[in-house]
């Protein structure tokens, strides 16, 4: 897509601490080709850049990444792993999905569990939900206090902090939904057969506190989006632009990690000889 960086299209933009979620249009499809051509391209040749670019990671061992899906229920998570992550080596790609905590994870400390899942060197690790649903939900639910959340704040900055400087590139997307397209998602699920066991009546209650969801997502990505650790704003009500972002999103931040295969000692010539002897 010529010059276009998709990490300063996407990259959100908080003002004063806050970003407003309502001056991000979920129906946008910037640099983006015709709709066929994206989902061929998502199936063809972003897949095998991907691959490629995922492939050095796992072979270099140096670094890791880890690609936090955050949104509403119906955003596209699960989607984005299965149109995205898939063309990746599954041998270096670890996926979380983070439900309800269990009564024993509610007696650690809230960043517990997320830890035991980080990415090793040379892995991708896909959060699905994440560490932002200790900040998110309380904060609609008021189950904290306002010192309870900074205090929250403050140790994911840090957590993040922590994992930057250990060498681990965050690409954290909040898929980005409205509400009109999430109830037509839902209808849908209802209807199909296939669908329908993902539907829970608790999604209906959620959609009552739209607006105080979508007032959590932006005072929380606001206070957490450092330049070592930007939330990307993804449109996220074509499923097939979503895909799109997020797969040249995911390459252009593996190529700017700037990494190169291992090349051990050793005696070419001499191997070659070995291999091609008859004995």
């Amino acid at each position: 897509m010529g010059d276009c960086s998709f990490r300063d299209l996407f990259r959100a933009r908080p003002l004063d601490g806050v970003l407003n979620l309502a001056g991000y249009d979920p129906t946008w499809t910037p640099a983006a080709p015709s709709k066929s051509d994206a989902k061929d391209a998502v199936e063809g040749a972003l897949a095998e850049r991907l691959f490629d670019a995922h492939e050095l990671l796992y072979a270099s061992k140096e670094r890791s990444v880890l690609l936090v899906l955050q949104g509403l229920d119906c955003s596209g998570k699960n989607g984005t792993i299965k149109h995205v992550v898939i063309s990746m080596n599954p041998a270096g790609v670890r996926t979380a999905s983070f439900k309800v905590p269990s009564e024993a994870e509610r007696e650690q400390h809230f960043l517990q569990r997320y830890r035991e899942r980080l990415p090793e060197p040379g892995q991708l690790a896909v959060f699905d939900r994440s560490h932002y649903e200790d900040v998110i939900v309380p904060l609609v639910h008021t189950d904290l206090d306002e010192d309870g959340i900074r205090h929250r704040i403050d140790e994911i900055n840090d957590f993040e902090r922590e994992l930057h400087d250990r060498g681990t590139e965050m690409v954290k997307c909040l898929l980005h939904i409205s509400f009109d397209e999430q109830r037509d998602r839902f209808l849908r699920r209802l209807r199909r057969d296939d669908k329908r066991w993902k539907f829970s009546e608790a999604d209906v209650d959620t959609r009552r506190q739209w607006n105080e969801f979508q007032a959590s997502y932006g005072m929380v990505a606001g206070m957490t989006s450092p330049d070592h650790a930007p939330w990307y704003v993804i449109p996220a009500d074509h499923k097939w632009y979503r895909n799109w972002a997020i797969a040249n999103l995911l390459i252009e931040v593996l190529d700017a990690m700037g990494l190169a295969y291992p090349q051990p000692e050793l005696d070419i010539e001499r191997l070659r000889a070995r291999l091609e002897s008859p004995n």
